[in-house]
């Protein structure tokens, strides 16, 4: 059975390290293969905006826009639902392949057999 991540970042700008953490690991499960399903919460919420990714920086690692572009090309981004709703983030603002889910699909998706659960 093929193994699957689910990862929630949980940080933006306000704990970068932490934030790039999370897309990097995420880029480099879909690269080795291994599917992968991360949600954006918190204030990692504002990267499922156009040109958001492009406003982080963090020195010595991969942009940001690159490490999201990976993960929307191969695997699926979702950000959570009162996240959203919070910072009054419509369905119509985001970033094309970006989906708007809540914690039944989150708890659905880490529940499943063969899936490691990681966040950040």
């Amino acid at each position: 059975m093929a193994r699957s991540l689910v990862i929630k970042v949980t940080a933006g700008a306000d704990a970068p390290e932490r934030c790039n953490q999370a897309f990097t690991v995420a880029a480099a499960a879909l690269a080795s293969g291994v599917s992968v399903s991360l949600w954006l919460t918190g204030e990692s919420s504002w990267f499922a905006l156009p040109g958001r990714a492009k406003e982080f920086s963090l020195p010595q690692a991969a942009p940001l826009p690159d490490l999201l572009d990976a993960v929307l090309a191969a695997g699926r981004v979702t950000l959570c639902t009162q996240c959203a709703a919070r910072r009054n983030i419509t369905v119509d603002d985001l970033i094309d392949g970006v989906r708007i889910a809540g914690a039944p699909a989150f708890v659905e998706e880490v529940t499943t057999e063969g899936v490691q659960a990681l966040v950040y």
